[in-house]
């Protein structure tokens, strides 16, 4: 047997081993295989409209699982005892099904029952093994462990936060609504950075991935009916048994809620499609890869607000996604991410045991997508008098931002003088964020979630925010906008396209002229954006 590159366990501290896992535990794990051809370079640097985007069906037939892969993956399954449940050529992955005891032979591993502060799991404790026959085909095999991997990118403001503690306490006591009165919708954010007028997002869908929790759509409906808009069209679909499941307003609901109603009240018309997957590194590779190769939506951007350090991901799980990504990019699929709530070392105590040490946010850190860090707003009527870095605490509730050990700098990133990461060693790799927007939980979002109004801020917001952006700049376009930055750092770069924030700090990393490893480039001006692009 040949050891997995890349499939090392990551650490964690903050769990507790009950022992191994049962023998008689089914499993359903995804392995994932190499491409039929490498992506050759493409024109993605190019202007918009001098690009070739690959379709859906391209994209599989060229760069998609082979047959012949898939197909010896399937006789070792055979041989191993294990069944095959699914074959996703475009996803390049197979999904195979045993019990513990036969997973755990047939990859050359070993599995224990942790405790966490989520609940009980199954860990690897051991690289995953495949036969001589698969080196070099296999690049990653994910569902063996089903560790929570992500945490949800929103922060209550302090009165929601309040309520709803005083609620879970003694429901139907506190004043819920009457507590959350303040904060802005999608709509307003839209005036606030002159979106484009006179668009809706139609004929646009925009994908949502979600970990955890769900939406009402007596709440939707609701929702926008006080925004004087007819609730969007929303669309649940179930990845690896995932379903829209909601339950109480303080869960991942919120996450949910303010993703669907942030982007709807931006692109109204936009078909919005929620991806709802486990919390694990399977679930998340997994959705992704639906989302990117969903040929029945079709997405033309995703928006992800769940995500983690760079530290917590194994590497065959960090390759696999952003490969996923890269693969958005050949198809015009723009990809926003939001960059973490918890400043520049990205670990909130409350969330786990922090190192010491700055991390990047991933998914935000990977290079074929947009990361999206958090600013805090003044505003006078309908003007913006101040906008600075987010950071009303450097470690629970300010924007991430900083520079990956994972991914080395971008050539497109060469010029914008990413500073050398202040950890130890003092790498230099892509640069995170690349744009920002309203992210403070005290200038943040009015939402309704469970049938109660609350106000929720967290780089969350911002990545349903520019993703409705996104799908306005596509419906008025004549080709996608696609992987956004090349263009930012490029073309853009200095066209006033994108309005600069040069004060604050995340705890890490400051503000200045230019991107920096707070803000990125600063706000987009939405109309200027589009200008710019049809220009």
């Amino acid at each position: 047997m040949v050891k997995l590159q890349g499939s090392v366990p990551a650490t964690s501290a903050d769990m507790r081993s009950l022992g191994p896992a049962p023998d008689d535990e089914r499993i359903d794990v995804t392995v994932f295989v190499r491409r039929r051809a490498p992506l050759a370079p493409h024109s993605l640097d190019a202007k918009p409209g001098q690009r070739r985007y690959l379709t859906r069906a391209e994209f599989a037939a060229q760069h998609g699982a082979s047959d012949a892969d898939l197909d010896a993956v399937a006789a070792f399954a055979q041989r191993a005892g294990l069944v095959v449940v699914e074959r996703r050529p475009a996803a390049r992955s197979i999904v195979l099904s045993g019990t513990a005891g036969q997973v755990t032979a047939a990859f050359g591993t070993a599995i224990e029952r942790v405790e966490h502060a989520a609940g009980i799991s199954r860990r690897r404790t051991a690289p995953v093994h495949v036969p001589p026959e698969l080196d070099g085909i296999v690049e990653g095999v994910f569902g063996i462990d089903d560790v929570p991997i992500a945490r949800p990118h929103f922060k209550f403001s302090k009165e929601s936060e309040q309520a709803a503690m005083l609620a879970s306490i003694s429901p139907g006591a506190a004043p819920f609504d009457a507590q959350a009165a303040s904060g802005f919708t999608g709509i307003d954010m839209a005036k606030l950075y002159d979106f484009p007028t006179g668009l809706d997002g139609s004929g646009q869908c925009i994908a949502i991935i979600e970990l955890g929790g769900g939406y009402r759509s007596a709440d939707l409906k609701a929702y926008f009916k006080s925004l004087g808009l007819a609730a969007p069209h929303v669309t649940a679909v179930s990845v690896d048994g995932g379903k829209n499941s909601p339950s109480l307003p303080w869960s991942a609901d919120a996450e949910v809620m303010l993703d669907i109603e942030v982007a709807g009240a931006v692109a109204p018309k936009a078909n919005i499609a929620v991806y709802f997957a486990p919390n694990s590194e399977q679930g998340f590779v997994d959705a992704i890869a639906a989302a990117v190769h969903d040929d029945v939506r079709k997405p033309s951007v995703i928006s992800i607000s769940w995500g983690a350090p760079e530290s917590e991901w194994t590497d065959q799980g960090l390759a696999a996604m952003d490969q996923a990504f890269e693969a958005a990019a050949a198809l015009g699929v723009t990809v926003c991410c939001a960059a973490g709530d918890a400043g520049a070392h990205d670990q909130n105590p409350q969330n786990g045991t922090p190192d010491g040490l700055a991390h990047a946010d991933f998914p935000a850190s990977s290079p074929y997508v947009l990361g999206c860090g958090g600013t805090r707003l003044t505003v006078s009527g309908h003007t913006i008098t101040s906008e600075t870095v987010w950071n009303d605490d450097p470690s629970t509730s300010a924007t991430g931002g900083g520079v990956s050990d994972k991914f080395a700098l971008p050539s497109w990133q060469a010029d914008a003088r990413v500073p050398a990461s202040i950890n130890p060693g003092g790498r230099v790799g892509r640069g995170v964020p690349d744009v920002a927007g309203n992210a403070s939980p005290a200038t943040g979002y009015r939402v309704r979630v469970d049938f109660l109004t609350t106000t929720i801020g967290g780089t969350s917001a911002v990545s349903p925010l520019y993703a409705g952006l996104v799908a306005l700049l596509n419906q008025k376009l004549p080709q996608h906008v696609g992987w956004l930055n090349p263009l930012l750092y490029g073309p853009l770069a200095g066209s006033g396209a994108l309005r600069d924030i040069t004060s604050g700090d995340n705890g890490g990393y400051a503000a200045g002229a230019g991107w920096d490893a707070c803000t990125g480039w600063g706000v987009p001006v939405g109309s200027t954006l589009l200008a710019a692009l049809e220009a």
